[in-house]
């Protein structure tokens, strides 16, 4: 399997079948934010993770398989960049899909949430930092996915924990299972070697069959997707509420 025919077979149909069945987040009607909290979250998506990427496989901490890609830009290959869209938009149409079904519903507002969330992440930032500084091959890969994502996702949480913290339920479902089925997909690439990741640069734990630094990624990245959305589309800084209370407008 190459790894263009890997997008085709389980990036592709899905995102195509969602759009086919694309339905919009109940209580926000026609607003614009929901026509553009996707793509806007792909292109911060595309464009931050590109260097950190190439900065992996010029490390050789991941490499691809001969003859399975196109092609490569920098040290990338194309469907590299093309992934870094594609999942944004299978995860984010399946959290729209969610919406539709279960809309929000208000919660009682937390003002703890933003410091609880911020520093969970905060103190896996540190301990990506460590191991950096630790400078052990073995945590390498670790300790890159934990300086990459958490900061941002603890940035989300100081940014508006309180209206994350409302949306709880819809962080774990639409994170949870796109990650399911992300870890299904990345264990067949594996497999098929469409991509290797370098032994020496793991902790050598597994999760599901999977290295536990790949598991890690697909986790932090959907979270990423899915509170990026969230805060796109109702944050507010004092939680969800529901329309008729709020009724937000764009900044």
């Amino acid at each position: 399997m190459s790894y263009l025919s890997f997008h085709l077979v389980f990036l592709v149909p899905p995102i195509l079948g969602m759009m086919a069945l694309h339905r919009r987040p109940r209580q926000m009607g026609n607003d614009l934010r929901v026509d553009l909290a996707i793509p806007v979250v792909c292109l911060i998506a595309l464009t931050y993770t590109t260097p950190w990427d190439n900065y992996l496989v010029a490390q050789e901490v991941w490499w691809y398989g001969a003859n399975r890609v196109v092609g490569t830009i920098g040290y990338v290959p194309v469907e590299e960049y093309m992934f870094f869209v594609l999942q944004p938009f299978l995860t984010g149409l399946f959290l729209y899909q969610y919406l539709h079904r279960s809309p929000p519903v208000p919660k009682a507002h937390s003002s703890w949430a933003s410091w609880t969330g911020a520093a969970v992440f905060a103190g896996l930032t540190g301990l990506g930092a460590f191991f950096l500084m630790d400078g052990r091959p073995s945590t390498l890969y670790l300790a890159l996915i934990l300086v990459w994502a958490p900061p941002i996702l603890a940035g989300m949480w100081l940014y508006d924990g309180e209206t994350l913290w409302a949306l709880r339920s819809s962080v774990f479902v639409t994170t949870g299972l796109p990650t399911l089925y992300l870890w299904g997909a990345d264990t067949v690439a594996i497999r098929s070697k469409i991509w290797t990741i370098a032994p020496e640069y793991t902790v050598g734990a597994s999760f599901l069959g999977l290295p536990l630094e790949e598991a890690l990624f697909f986790l932090f990245t959907n979270l990423l997707v899915v509170q990026g959305i969230l805060l796109f589309l109702y944050g507010s800084h004092k939680a969800f509420a529901p329309e008729k209370e709020t009724r937000l407008s764009i900044p």
